[in-house]
């Protein structure tokens, strides 16, 4: 182990606190450190005393990289890391943190990745293409999922996998989720949860104004198409894992698993049912 990008939120790390303590252990250890913010934290500045930079400058000789915040600051991370396969390892900083391997009371943990006493889970990505008028305008990739939405009134969707018709409704719009994303929005909107270590593509109606639009789990080579009815010209967004762009009548939206991934550092057994039931689970 050479060089670890820290990427905190700084919304979340107040004066990147949590971020020098790691950075200095890992400086203790000889490792050597870079740290590139995501967020800056509105009017609060970031510590004068630190040195900063870019994951797009320092991506191509790090080993690995540490992410502080919630889950949203992971799917960045993802994004910005997934195209050279840089290993992951998140603290959180958040409210849930379900993809977090960290909690900030086990920071001696690092030791163990100094040591190199851990593994990497690999997690499915998905890519999606926007198609307007039949020219395709955006090209992006997700860790969790990809929704289709209104902003607040109906919306028509017809659903198709392989230029197969899956479903057709009136709603709030659909969900189209991996694994990993499986427990965010798509479990709220009624999706099943499935493990991330799967391999799926998970299509979930939000709100559908019909009884038999059901959440369907279909096999990872199939291409999703989610097409915009131009009856109702209510607004709508497409949001790639929270980044949100406005979308027109007859918009196509098309998502495939992607040959990227998301690797991620692991260093306990806890198991995946243990954690939906710590994080997800009834509060007494």
């Amino acid at each position: 182990m050479n060089k670890i990008i820290l990427c905190p939120n700084a919304t979340r790390d107040d004066g990147l606190k949590v971020t020098t303590t790691v950075n200095e252990m890992l400086r203790k250890c000889k490792i050597r450190t870079v740290i590139c913010p995501f967020f800056e934290a509105g009017d609060i500045p970031l510590p004068e005393r630190l040195h900063y930079s870019t994951i797009d400058r320092e991506i191509s000789d790090a080993d690995m990289a540490i992410s502080f915040g919630g889950d949203g600051t992971i799917l960045r991370a993802a994004r910005a890391l997934s195209e050279k396969g840089t290993p992951i390892l998140a603290i959180n900083m958040g409210t849930k943190g379900f993809m977090a391997e960290l909690e900030t009371d086990e920071l001696y943990q690092i030791y163990r990745v100094v040591d190199g006493d851990y593994s990497i889970g690999k997690r499915m990505m998905i890519e999606v293409d926007l198609i307007r008028s039949g020219e395709k305008i955006y090209s992006g990739f997700a860790l969790n999922d990809v929704v289709v939405g209104s902003m607040g009134r109906v919306v028509d969707l017809e659903i198709f996998g392989d230029e197969h018709a899956i479903t057709r409704f009136s709603g709030d719009g659909v969900v189209i989720s991996t694994p990993t994303g499986s427990t965010a929005y798509s479990m709220a909107a009624g999706g099943p949860v499935v493990e991330p270590s799967a391999e799926n593509i998970i299509v979930t109606p939000i709100c559908p104004h019909v009884l038999v639009a059901k959440s369907f789990v279909l096999a990872p080579d199939r291409r999703i198409t989610a097409v915009l009815g131009t009856r109702r010209l209510n607004p709508a967004y497409l949001a790639v894992d929270g980044q949100n762009i406005d979308l027109e009548p007859g918009d196509m939206v098309t998502v495939r698993k992607s040959l990227r991934e998301t690797r991620l550092v692991q260093l306990s057994n806890k198991s995946f049912y243990k954690t939906v039931h710590d994080k997800l689970g009834e509060r007494t």
